[in-house]
């Protein structure tokens, strides 16, 4: 076993004083964690992550089978490292298009409309295949802003059941709209773009929110939704729509670890999602953060590493769904409970192919509870120490750190860049290739191993395993007046370090 010393004396010295912007704090010295933690071991992870999703029709998905084989292989090696693992079970809405929709016209003039450019499948839709009539409700044309088509059960008083119910954008829910087509008989409904301003012509991507709603439902831009209403104004329009899918509540998991040593009152949590999309191994979105996590996990276990403060360790449930894993886990902790948790690090996207160091920062004005700043500082000061380009990302972005931002626990992390596009001066600083996204092929079935960057995750792993431990020991500031340590506080973590 590797035995190493953080390096305590320096802590009397300002040489070794990490300045953050909020007060100061020594640096502890995470080099023999860094040491353990190697790009090999973590990336072999990813690759029995890569094994369980191909043997699971290529998905690691919550509520699929690949998910709950995932749960168990993290569980397993936590387990037998001798942390204290919870599995926190929740239900959630459950939706997989089983086959690629359609949307015709059969008369007058045939014509089929194309998957993803002129319709796409709402989700939480019902699974139906009709060939009906097209009826329009209670639509607005042209179009003049606030349409209540379909939001209430009169709108649909004459309607013939049986018929497709052609509705417009506007006022209320899709999944109101959905359901009062449904009761009244319809065989599918299209939901079209209201059309009223710019931003409300496109393609329109809605979801019912949860399961319920059994006939198909489709959404449309405003083209195509004009369209149709013009045919229906010329004399009657048969439509046939057709959506394969599975709507319903699961049950998923949240995995959580924690150590035995640590003070219980001072919490530190670091975390990455476990979840995959639908059809995808989520490899690097986010096997390349779970990865990590887990591999730093057990490295400080194998260690002896006996931490100042409590850390948890999570693997979050549903994060593709709308960060549910996080946020549910969040909404079950007591307020005392939640004022333990003195900080929470996230590790989403880490092995981009076009990859770039990137920090979550917080911005002016944006409500990041007090402390953040100081993780973003952490993971600058490292990534400055080894000579590594960064740049800010912003804080309030779309992982689970923002459960936990939002419940007003101190938060920050990292990230390797998605389908942004790399610019100049970040290739000549780190390389890759200018012009190009960092990575275009997350939440897609393409996110494959093959796709990994050895040399960002490896990059991105060291500068998580240093914040991790350098929370790991981080000091209180009860515990250090003037920006130094007490005594009690040395001697603390001086005897947590095995000599």
């Amino acid at each position: 076993m590797k035995r190493f010393l953080l390096l305590l004396v320096a802590v009397l010295t300002a040489a070794t004083v990490l300045v953050s912007p909020l007060e100061a704090q020594p640096n502890p010295d995470s080099s023999a964690l860094r040491e353990a933690v190697t790009v090999e071991g973590v990336f072999a992870h990813m690759q029995a992550l890569n094994q369980i999703a191909t043997a699971n029709d290529g998905e690691r998905a919550s509520g699929t089978p690949g998910y709950q084989a995932s749960v168990d292989y993290v569980t397993g090696l936590l387990e037998g490292a001798g942390y204290q693992v919870t599995i926190q079970p929740f239900d959630f809405a459950f939706f997989d298009e089983l086959s690629p929709a359609e949307l015709e016209r059969i008369s007058p003039d045939p014509k089929t409309f194309v998957n993803g450019t002129d319709f796409l499948t709402m989700l939480q839709s019902g699974s139906g295949d009709a060939t009906a009539p097209l009826q329009a409700v209670d639509v607005v044309m042209p179009p003049t802003g606030g349409s209540t088509s379909g939001c209430e059960a009169s709108d649909f008083a004459g309607f013939t059941p049986g018929n497709v119910a052609l509705i417009q954008r506007g006022t209320c829910t899709f999944l109101l709209k959905a359901q009062n087509a449904q009761a009244a008989g319809a065989s599918a409904a299209i939901i079209y773009n209201e059309g009223n301003t710019p931003d409300r012509e496109g393609l329109l991507a809605g979801t019912l929110v949860e399961p319920g709603v059994n006939i198909p439902v489709v959404g449309t831009s405003f083209a195509v939704g004009e369209e149709l209403f013009n045919n229906i104004q010329a004399g009657e329009t048969i439509v046939h729509v057709f959506t394969d899918t599975i709507s319903e509540t699961r049950e998923t998991y949240n995995v959580l670890a924690e150590t035995p040593e640590g003070n219980p009152k001072s919490v530190t949590m670091f975390g990455a999602h476990l979840d995959s999309v639908i059809d995808s191994p989520g490899m690097n979105d986010n096997a390349s953060g779970t990865a990590t996590v887990l591999e730093t996990a057990l490295q400080m276990s194998e260690l002896g590493i006996e931490p100042r403060n409590k850390l948890r360790f999570a693997f979050w449930g549903a994060e593709e769904l709308g960060l549910l894993g996080s946020a549910h886990y969040v909404s079950t902790l007591s307020a005392t409970e939640l004022s333990k948790i003195k900080v929470y690090l996230n590790f989403d996207v880490i092995a981009s192919l076009n990859g770039f160091p990137f920090v979550y920062t917080p911005e002016e004005g944006d409500g990041a509870p007090a402390g953040s700043e100081e993780a973003t500082e952490v993971f600058n000061d490292y990534f400055d120490s080894v000579g590594l380009p960064h740049d800010p990302t912003p804080l309030f972005g779309g992982s689970d750190h923002v459960s936990f931002l939002n419940a007003g626990v101190p938060s920050g992390g990292l990230f390797s860049g998605a389908t942004g596009i790399k610019t100049e001066a970040q290739a000549a600083a780190y390389g890759g290739t200018a012009g190009e996204p960092y990575d275009d092929l997350i939440n897609s079935p393409g996110d494959v191993i093959g796709r990994i960057n050895l040399d960002v995750l490896e990059d991105m792993s060291d500068a998580a395993v240093h914040g991790i431990f350098w929370y790991a020991f981080r000091t209180p500031a009860q515990d250090r007046p003037g920006g130094r340590p007490s005594a009690a506080a040395v001697a603390a973590s001086d005897a947590a370090v095995p000599h």
